[in-house]
């Protein structure tokens, strides 16, 4: 039972990101912390072995440096960097490759829907809705967590730990 609510943690947290992205584009600080957190507490619940929570770590770690690297490019923005690093360790090295490839793929749709909607003109129904007119308006700017939190949920039944609690 632990295992599972340990485990929900992960998918909570990202569309929270999400949803949060898309309505201020911010990642609060505590998303990130509460899966880098839950991240050991999870391995634990599941009985992941002191390697696969290891790998996970230092997967976490090339992530975190090379979320700074974008970041330090402005490529991507903080709390992207952030929550892509804090993603990265319950992925595992398995699921990585398949992880970064729905990524990419859900950033393409995610650009091309965001490209759709702001060439339509601005509805009177947005006045109700500030956080359309942002999203309208900030041209240059992706929800990226959006991106991430598609690729990381397409991925997730991949990962080590869900393979564990589920018995795969």
């Amino acid at each position: 039972m632990i295992a599972y609510l340990l485990l929900s943690v992960f998918p909570a947290a990202l569309l929270i990101a999400a949803a949060n992205d898309i309505y201020e584009f911010k990642i609060p600080n505590w998303i990130s912390i509460l899966l880098v957190c839950a991240y050991p507490l999870a391995g634990v619940a599941v009985g992941a072995a002191p390697h696969v929570m290891i790998e996970g770590m230092l997967i976490g770690a090339a992530a975190l440096a090379l979320g700074f690297c974008l970041f330090a490019a402005k490529i991507v923005g903080g709390g992207d960097a952030k929550l892509l690093a804090a993603t990265a360790p319950w992925l595992g090295l398995v699921s990585l490759g398949v992880f970064l490839f729905n990524t990419a793929v859900a950033g393409l749709v995610l650009a091309m829907v965001m490209g759709f909607f702001r060439k339509l003109p601005v509805l009177p129904v947005y006045a109700h809705a500030p956080w359309l007119i942002r999203l309208h308006e900030r041209k240059k700017d992706l929800p990226y967590a959006v991106a991430i939190a598609a690729g990381a949920l397409l991925s997730f039944s991949q990962t080590p730990y869900f393979q564990l609690v589920i018995g795969g």
